[in-house]
């Protein structure tokens, strides 16, 4: 792992990107509406040729998949790769993905979800920023806001300077470090992994979608033990939502679990960032140092 990540340069019109499936399915129709999303960007577009396969709930199989990403990974003409969506199955080829083009030509890569997996494997063991952001699935979607996409096209062609939003902070301060993080459910897969994320002195994201009350407690638990939590520069927390009872109620709301696990902290705990899976899924930079200001109940993550 480095200690300064790369930073891929950033796109300009007339660039050509892909899109590949590297987890669950996707619909054709749905590929070629993101083409012409992406080329009202002035983007050119190149479809992985598995992209739009299906084996069980997975865009093809294993080796299909991981054929589309190491395609787009060598070569050096594609500036950005955009995963169509999530779901599962990066975990199950990641490690046979090899990178070493990025140490000749580095590109972005972007996404979210189960796309965590790749932003940790290109942060900690390649050493490469990438962009958490939103994926083609969505890119017509218009139940969500203009700014996550307005966020994404700036973070691709290096406009992207800050975020500012309103929530509950507690312990403020102003601090700087090094953003990572994503879904929480695929951060605690990769402990004990390659990937693991490294984050002592940074600004830790979670953000999840569909899980149940105790699960998260159980994931922030885990991390906790193995040193996750502890010397932080803040802790970020975006959309979590759907996150469900069992029979036995859990008793407490996301917010109050979270700061009974961390409130022997005393590091900034930053709730409602606008990202994850929400309608408000705001791009912004993994591996990039960024500086947290707050004021009253705003904050403002501006990247440096």
């Amino acid at each position: 792992m480095r200690s300064r990540k790369i930073q891929p340069p950033f796109l300009k019109p007339g660039d050509e990107v892909a899109i590949v499936s590297p987890s669950f399915y996707i619909e054709e129709n749905i590929l070629i509406e993101a083409v012409a999303f992406l080329e009202k960007w002035g983007l050119r577009v190149r479809i992985g040729k598995n992209a739009a396969k299906k084996n069980g709930p997975f865009a093809g199989s294993d080796a299909e998949r991981l054929y589309d990403l190491q395609e787009m990974t060598d070569d050096p003409d594609i500036k950005a790769v955009f995963c169509s969506r999530g779901g599962y199955g990066l975990s199950k080829i990641i490690n046979r993905v090899d990178f070493s083009a990025l140490n000749i030509t580095s590109k972005w890569y972007s996404g979210f979800s189960d796309i965590t997996v790749l932003h940790m494997w290109l942060n900690e063991v390649c050493g490469v920023m990438s962009i958490h952001g939103e994926m083609p699935l969505n890119f017509n979607n218009t139940e969500k806001t203009s700014g996550t996409f307005i966020s994404l096209k700036n973070a691709l062609f290096g406009d992207l300077r800050f975020h500012k939003w309103t929530g509950n902070i507690y312990k403020p301060a102003n601090v700087t470090g090094e953003l990572t993080g994503g879904n929480l459910s695929l951060l605690y897969s990769l402990s004990g992994t390659q990937a693991e994320p490294l984050t002592k002195g940074k600004i830790l994201f979670v953000e999840e979608g569909g899980e149940y009350f105790y699960h998260i407690d159980r994931m922030l638990t885990s991390l906790k033990l193995s040193g996750k939590l502890e010397g932080l520069a803040a802790l970020v927390i975006g959309g979590m939502n759907r996150i469900e009872e069992v029979k036995i109620p859990w008793g407490k709301n996301v917010e109050e679990t979270i700061l009974g696990i961390v409130s022997e902290y005393n590091y900034p705990i930053l709730f409602n960032f606008p990202a994850g899976h929400i309608a408000d899924n705001r791009a912004f930079y993994i591996g990039k140092q960024a500086k947290i200001e707050v004021k009253g109940h705003t904050a403002t993550l501006r990247f440096v």
